[in-house]
């Protein structure tokens, strides 16, 4: 049975292409806040020494990085080191290591002159402590004076080379001025002995008579009396108190520490002639409370 005639060959059917895709525009970036930039300073850029540079020949290289160095350079080029330290090394004068004391000295910087300079310095200033300490002890006590309080001490036992009668030296202690020490002649003396010691900060003194002018003229008078006063260390301290030629109450002021013994010696009289002597109403010692 013979094969029947071939069929035409279908025609491929034609395949759906799609369409191009329109293109779309990108989406905006979101609008998002914005910091502040930070300046960065820029760093140095580090070139590369060549080594075979004609100018380097001869040169010193570097005892830190060995870097080759042209000559008559007194750093390295590529780190700055110094190329010849003990070059470098300069002595200070000696006025310079003397402050601060912590500053680092060399030998040969003034050592020794520095060492001779505070040694000299710290004996001045000793020297100087020592003289003024008795002033500064003085002005310090003279202070505490002025600002406490003076308060009367009484003495213990009066005694005197002279007097004459019905008129003792224990007249000047018993607190009225109407009744006197009388001392035949001047350079009479009178001592007043403490039971403990003190500081003598004043000396109050009645002279003559009286208190009364009256009275006071009918009697001479010392217009100074020496004070010696005994301490207790057995120091003996000398005043003059110069005394006005007038009745009342007469201040001096003293300051003397530890007080034991006070003497008065009435010298240079007025007042004088037949039948007087010198006379001597009231005397007051004021202490430091």
């Amino acid at each position: 049975m013979s094969p029947g005639p071939a069929r035409p060959a279908a025609p491929e059917t034609a395949r759906a292409t799609p369409a191009p895709a329109t293109p779309q525009p990108p989406a905006p970036d979101p609008i998002l806040p914005v910091q502040p930039a930070r300046p960065v300073t820029a760093r140095p850029t580090v070139r590369p020494a060549a080594v075979d540079d004609p100018d380097t020949a001869g040169g010193t290289p570097c005892p830190a990085c060995g870097t080759a160095n042209p000559p008559g350079r007194r750093f390295c080029r590529r780190c700055a080191t110094p190329l010849d330290p003990a070059a470098a090394r300069v002595d200070l004068p000696w006025w310079r290591t003397i402050w601060p004391f912590r500053r680092r000295t060399r030998a040969g910087s003034g050592r020794g002159t520095r060492l001779l300079v505070i040694l000299c310095a710290l004996a001045i200033l000793g020297a100087g402590v020592f003289l003024l300490l008795p002033a500064g002890r003085h002005l310090i006590e003279d202070t505490r004076d002025k600002l406490g309080k003076a308060t009367a001490v009484t003495p213990v036992k009066v005694t005197a080379d002279a007097e004459v009668p019905h008129h003792p030296a224990g007249n000047t202690t018993d607190g009225l001025r109407n009744r006197y020490w009388g001392a035949p002649k001047a350079g009479a003396s009178v001592t007043y002995t403490f039971d403990r010691p003190f500081r003598l900060v004043d000396v109050i003194v009645t002279n003559g008579a009286s208190k009364d002018p009256e009275e006071y003229a009918r009697q001479a008078r010392a217009l100074r009396i020496t004070m010696d006063a005994t301490t207790e260390d057995g120091e003996h301290v000398r005043e003059e108190l110069r005394i006005s030629d007038k009745p009342g109450s007469q201040t001096t002021v003293t300051g003397i520490s530890k007080v034991t013994s006070v003497r008065l010696t009435l010298d240079d009289p007025a007042g004088t002639g037949p039948g007087r002597h010198l006379a001597l109403a009231e005397v007051e010692f004021f202490q430091r409370s």
